[in-house]
């Protein structure tokens, strides 16, 4: 005789955003994190620090990114634009220079 079958739970609007409040969590950590990491670098002398400062602005960009999509406002891609480009530049004067 086979028992009861287990149903399978459903994610629902609460999960939702449970998820989205922890994918915005663990990010507020990795920021900080990565502000620490810049700051060590820059202390010590390590050229990683460029890097880890285009990680910051690539952060702040997709950000805006997002912002605009939702308010469909052109000053939140205009500055993202500004932000992702200085991130690119530091990732690319990170990759050359070392």
């Amino acid at each position: 005789m086979k028992g009861p079958q287990r149903q399978r739970p459903v994610k629902d609007e609460r999960d939702a955003q449970i998820d989205v409040q922890a994918k915005s969590h663990a990010l507020e950590y990795m920021v900080a994190a990565t502000q620490v990491l810049t700051v060590l670098c820059l202390g010590k002398g390590n050229p990683a620090w460029k890097g880890s400062l285009s990680l910051l602005f690539f952060g702040v960009a997709f950000g805006l990114f997002y912002k605009h999509r939702q308010y469909a406002e052109k000053p939140y891609r205009q500055v993202g634009a500004v932000f992702l480009t200085i991130g690119i530049a530091l990732l690319v004067w990170f990759g050359v220079t070392g």
